[in-house]
């Protein structure tokens, strides 16, 4: 069996892989602003759709027990990540290991910040494109409305959690992203990288951890369809619309945005970036 710092042609060493996610930090913390924002603008489209697949799978499941669904849905979302892997887009969560080329000296700061910004808004970009297809393509009527009440639910629930536990569900949501990520370094073909993110991806959508790209897609959705649906899609559902009155710009950024945003920095830069650095070079 190969030692832990011996190459395999099965995988990389989880050392070899530390240097892998280096490499690959450093190199997306250099690109030019512009290719990070279009990069960026990918990677939230692909983890729009990835919601748009899950919300799927959740329409129509009262009579399905809740972990059940909830497995169901955490693994057809798994796609999204995936999708930004294998197509090398960018995403802010997986972003937030650039900060391990930081400490080794490979880029600045400012590299580093910059890329963040351009990523972060380029995913907002890409999840609002998403958003305007979806709701001009009239999916939100879907399946007698249930379709569009799937997002009301999800994104009001998002939007009443403590800013505190924001905080804590998106540090635990980037761990498990991070961790997928990371893990796909190791690697060696599409099948390798695409397998091993599957289960990690899984497991934080199932959980209700909150990640900051993601809720770029549904909260904004959610708030559309709250204030601009039409008296068909309440009637069908049999709901007031007063009921989602709190879906509003300001509880999605304040209430959400800013601590998940947050919680997902340590989770990813912190808890596994340089966690996982110290790990396998502190030998």
């Amino acid at each position: 069996m190969a030692s832990e710092n011996q190459s395999s042609s099965v995988a990389l060493s989880s050392a070899e892989a530390t240097i892998v996610a280096e490499n690959a930090a450093a190199y997306k913390a250099q690109k030019k602003t512009f290719l990070s924002f279009m990069s960026g603008i990918s990677a939230g489209a692909c983890i729009a759709l990835a919601f748009v697949f899950y919300t799927t799978t959740q329409t129509g499941t009262s009579s399905v027990a809740w972990g059940l669904s909830k497995l169901v849905g955490g693994l057809v979302f798994s796609i999204g990540v995936i999708m930004v892997v294998i197509l090398g887009s960018e995403l802010f969560t997986s972003s937030t290991l650039t900060i391990i080329a930081r400490a080794g000296k490979k880029i600045s700061t400012a590299q580093m910040l910059r890329n963040w910004v351009a990523v972060y808004f380029g995913n907002f970009a890409g999840s609002l494109i998403i958003v305007a297809l979806i709701w001009f393509g009239g999916q939100t009527m879907a399946a007698n409305s249930q379709w569009g009440l799937t997002i009301l639910n999800t994104a009001q629930h998002k939007i009443h959690h403590t800013w505190f536990e924001a905080f804590n569900l998106g540090i635990l949501c980037n761990i498990m992203v991070c961790v997928a990520v990371w893990m796909s370094y190791s690697g060696k073909t599409v099948t390798d990288k695409a397998f091993i993110m599957i289960l990690p991806i899984g497991l934080f959508v199932a959980s209700g951890f909150e990640h900051c790209v993601a809720n770029m897609f549904m909260i904004p959705l959610g708030i559309i369809t709250a204030q601009f649906s039409s008296v068909e899609f309440w009637q069908q559902l049999g709901i007031e619309q007063v009921v989602y009155a709190d879906l509003t710009l300001s509880s999605f950024i304040f209430k959400n945005l800013i601590p998940v945003t947050l919680g997902n920095i340590i989770g990813g830069g912190l808890c596994i970036g340089l966690f996982q650095r110290f790990l396998t070079k502190a030998h």
